[in-house]
């Protein structure tokens, strides 16, 4: 699979399968991916503030799917290259070496949207 089509897909599937969960009528579900959307919106910290705390806490939780989303994110968000790595160099200090295999595939993934001038997708609806 091509470096866009992994992106593609990525993007793809969350919104298909976040569009099949929110047509449930289960009101925890809703609340939560609400909750999720209201979290990340401007307040005392900035959306960019945000979506950086996002990625260091789904790195240390070793989410990748959450790793990439909010990799897309900050970009999104206007995150340069050099923030990134400081919020990698958090991530590794605060979760120890376990980290760097999720690391890694966290670069491969912001690579490949350097790359390839891909954006985040639109909406914010956590994993």
């Amino acid at each position: 699979m091509s470096e866009q089509d992994r992106v593609k897909a990525f993007t793809e599937f969350r919104q298909r399968m976040n569009e099949r969960i929110l047509a449930e009528d289960n009101q925890v579900v809703r609340r939560f991916f609400a909750l999720d959307t209201q979290t990340y919106k401007d307040g005392a910290l900035d959306l960019k503030t945000k979506e950086l705390l996002g990625l260091v806490a789904s790195m240390v939780l070793r989410c990748d799917d959450c790793i990439s989303y909010h990799i897309a994110q900050c970009k999104e968000a206007g995150v340069n290259r050099e923030e990134f790595f400081e919020a990698f160099s958090v991530a590794l200090v605060v979760g120890g070496s376990i980290v760097i295999p999720h690391l890694r595939r966290g670069v491969d993934f912001l690579d490949q949207l350097e790359g390839q001038g891909i954006h985040a997708v639109p909406e914010h609806k956590h994993d």
